[in-house]
C-alpha cells in the first residue's frame, strides 16, 4: 500500500476533508490502526502516563522515545509517524538536531515539540536541515510544573492574541504541522482557516483538519478508569477494538466527534 505523507494531509485540507490521528507506542496495535484506516500516528511522549505509569509525561528520555517509534514503525510501515521530542531534549538548537536525527533514523516521519514563539528558531533550523516538524501549542504537558494544572486555553483575549501569534510564528519558521490542544474551538477554528499547514486537535473543537486521541482513551482502558472530558471511550456500548477504532475514524470523517460536549468555549 502507498505510504503516507505529509503532502496527503495537505490535500485533504484543501478537500476540507477530516483525518483520524491516534497515538501508538508498540507494533501490535500500530498495525492494527493501520488495517482499520488510521494513515497517521503519533508516538507520544504521553507514554510516560499510559505505558510506564508516570503523573506526567516529564520524566520520559530520548532513548525510550527512539524504543517505542521503532516499534511503531515495524507495525505500520506505510503510516505517517509523528514522533515527540521528549522533556528537555531540543532546550537548544544542538540538542534539538541530535535528538531529532535518532527518532528520524528510528522511523519517524516528522518530529513533535512543544513550545510558543521560542521554539521558531529551532523550528527554523531543523526545517533548513530536512527535518519535518510537527508544532504543539495551547495545553502543553511537558510544561506542567509551570502551569500546575492542565488548563483551557485561549479564553481570555491575551490568551487568544498570543496562540494565533505563536501559531503564525511556528508556520512561518516551517512546520509541516501544527497541534492544538485544549484550545476553544472559536480560537481554534480561526487559527485552522489563518494557516495553510494543517492543524490536529485534541480538546479543540471539530474544525482543526485532524483529531488526535490517546489510544487508552478510546478504547476505554486508562489506569484510574476515567478519561479525559474531551475524549471519548469507543468501546463502550461494548464494541471490541477493531470496532472502536472503526466508530473513531468514521466519527472524525463526518465531524460527529469531537461533539459539544467534548470542546470547550
Amino acid at each position: 500500500m502507498k505510504k503516507t505523507n505529509i503532502y496527503d494531509l495537505y490535500k485533504l485540507k484543501e478537500q476540507n476533508k477530516k483525518f483520524a490521528s491516534i497515538t501508538a507506542y508498540d507494533a501490535t496495535f500500530a498495525n492494527l490502526f493501520f488495517k482499520k484506516g488510521i494513515r497517521t500516528i503519533l508516538v507520544g511522549d504521553s507514554l510516560g502516563m499510559t505505558i510506564q505509569g508516570h503523573s506526567s509525561t516529564v520524566p520520559v528520555k530520548i532513548d525510550e522515545m527512539m524504543y517505542h517509534t521503532k516499534c511503531v514503525r515495524r507495525g505500520a510501515p506505510s503510516c505517517l509517524i509523528i514522533s515527540d521530542l521528549p522533556f528537555m531534549s531540543y532546550n537548544n538548537i544542538n540538542d534539538a538536531l541530535n535528538n531529532s536525527k535518532k527518532l528520524i533514523q528510528s522511523g519517524a516521519n516528522i518530529v513533535k515539540l512543544e513550545g510558543g514563539l521560542w521554539v521558531s528558531d529551532i523550528i527554523h533550523e531543523l526545517n533548513t536541515r530536512s527535518i519535518p516538524v510537527c508544532g504543539h501549542i495551547g495545553l502543553t504537558p511537558q510544561s506542567i510544573n509551570m502551569q500546575g494544572s492542565y488548563k483551557i486555553q485561549g479564553r481570555n483575549n491575551n490568551d487568544a492574541i498570543r496562540l494565533m501569534e505563536e501559531a503564525i510564528s511556528i508556520e512561518e519558521s516551517g512546520a509541516k504541522l501544527l497541534v492544538l490542544e485544549c484550545i476553544i474551538q472559536k480560537l481554534s477554528n480561526n487559527i485552522t482557516k489563518k494557516l495553510n499547514i494543517p492543524t490536529i486537535g485534541i480538546g479543540s473543537g471539530k474544525k482543526t483538519d485532524g483529531q488526535i486521541l490517546v489510544m487508552q482513551d478510546v478504547l476505554g482502558i486508562t489506569i484510574e478508569g476515567k478519561i479525559p472530558s474531551f475524549s471519548k471511550n469507543f468501546t463502550k456500548n461494548k464494541f471490541g477494538i477493531e470496532k472502536a477504532i472503526e466508530l473513531y475514524i468514521e466519527e472524525v470523517e463526518n465531524e460527529l466527534f469531537p461533539s459539544e460536549n467534548h470542546s470547550f468555549n
